[in-house]
């Protein structure tokens, strides 16, 4: 049977009355207080679970190891048959190996031949590793002492049956594949992707190859797009939209139809040309915060036939920003991951800045060398190049600073927000 979780209320984004500039911190609490998983559960085999996000805690079905079994190559006995000094111990005929069991049981006071990962035999507790000892075929020598169970893994020493392996939440890595398939895990639940419309919308757009100044390309939808994928989502292509109300809800409609979520770029602010914001404020109980971020400020939330829709600014730079602090906890906690906050750490700059207090600020940074950060030459939106050149963010607190070369400050790398480091 599949679950499918409730729909989000029409108000999940609604901000108190008379509230201007709402302070990163608390945008973000109010997301993650608002939103729920809006995808429905499924099973699908381990096999083809990578990528996944588990619905609910993966159970071990068999112990791993199942059995207690040899850690090195030797020679088994049981550890009460020692002596101090030399053990002489004669040997039973046959051995044990992985996958081919010594099916008889081990005279105390004798020993066999056994391999690495072997099942231990009856009357085996204690491996000897086989670089210390002679042995003749008929008999094995070696010095004590040798500590109970030594060389051995006992049942249940990595994981034991019953227990949780993987949390839900979890978004399944190869390695993860790994252990619930050593744990007999053969199916899990899992929630469905995420679906996210992508919609870019402007006059300025070429539709094509760009025919002179005043039009430029669409570097917003199909670095989303990209952005969308790599998080393990469902991408949902809505094309360009000229300013036109008319055409922008057609593809809102498509979006809804077909999107758990929607994105767009372009026409978030308050300008004559906003058609987006102006729209979804019409027809989408439109909640338009004015974030004290830089760069970005402008985000447009609202509900459009059921679906929310995140309106992000239409700079690149802006887009890139407010995807990556904004939206990316908010899609993965949509699509059942929960809320992820990026981890940055403390490093010292390499740069000098004095910064107003009032907006967070999110630069463009890379580390040198000395593991210092340098920031982008221009804190432009439109400054693309930046956001290639850059391998994470410096982030500056709400307050103001001034930052000259060694002052302590917080560097998030992209790979926190889940992008590919670079090459």
């Amino acid at each position: 049977m599949t679950l499918q979780p409730p729909k989000l209320r029409n108000d999940c984004f609604a901000m108190p009355q008379g509230v201007d500039w709402v302070p990163v911190d608390d945008a973000l609490d109010r997301l993650r207080a608002s939103l729920h998983p809006v995808v429905a559960v499924e099973t699908v085999p381990v096999a083809q679970a990578a990528g996944r996000i588990l619905a609910k805690d993966a159970v071990a079905q068999r112990s791993n190891p199942p059995a207690a079994n040899a850690a090195v190559d030797g020679f088994g006995f049981a550890h009460s048959a020692l002596v101090e000094g030399v053990n002489t111990l004669p040997l039973v005929a046959g051995r044990a190996a992985a996958g081919q069991p010594f099916e008889r049981t081990v005279p105390q006071g004798h020993a066999v031949r056994i391999l690495t990962g072997a099942i231990l035999p009856d009357g085996v507790d204690t491996v000897v590793l086989e670089e210390d000892c002679a042995s003749d075929d008929r008999q094995v020598a070696f010095r004590g002492p040798l500590k109970p169970r030594s060389n051995t893994r006992r049942a249940g020493e990595d994981v034991e049956k019953g227990q949780v392996s993987v949390s839900k939440h979890t978004r399944l890595r190869p390695q993860d594949v790994a252990l619930l398939t050593a744990l007999g895990v053969s199916d899990v639940q899992v929630f469905q992707r995420l679906r996210v419309g992508v919609l870019s919308t402007g006059d300025e757009l070429a539709q094509g190859t760009a025919t002179g100044p005043h039009e430029i390309y669409d570097a917003n939808r199909p670095m989303l797009l990209s952005l969308i994928a790599g998080w393990g989502y469902e991408t949902i292509d809505l094309g360009q939209a000229p300013d036109c109300a008319a055409e922008i809800a057609k593809r809102l409609d498509e979006g809804a139809s077909k999107a758990d979520l929607i994105l767009t770029s372009g026409g978030a602010s308050a300008g004559d040309e906003d058609h987006v914001s102006r729209l979804l404020r019409e027809r989408g109980d439109l909640t338009s915060w004015r974030i004290a971020v830089k760069p970005g400020r402008p985000l447009a939330m609202a509900m459009w036939n059921g679906v929310p829709v995140l309106g992000l600014p239409g700079n690149p730079v802006a887009a890139f920003t407010c995807t990556l602090v904004f939206a990316r906890p908010a899609l993965s906690l949509l699509a059942g991951a929960g809320w992820q906050q990026p981890q940055g750490f403390t490093v010292h700059a390499a740069f000098t800045k004095r910064k107003k207090p009032g907006r967070r600020e999110f630069l463009r940074a890379r580390l040198n060398a000395e593991g210092a950060a340098e920031v982008f030459a221009s804190e432009g939106s439109g400054r693309i190049s930046g956001l290639a050149w850059a391998d994470g963010f410096v982030e500056l607190p709400d307050g103001g600073a001034d930052i000259t070369p060694g002052t302590p400050v917080r560097y998030i790398p992209y790979s926190a927000f889940g992008l590919m480091p670079a090459g």
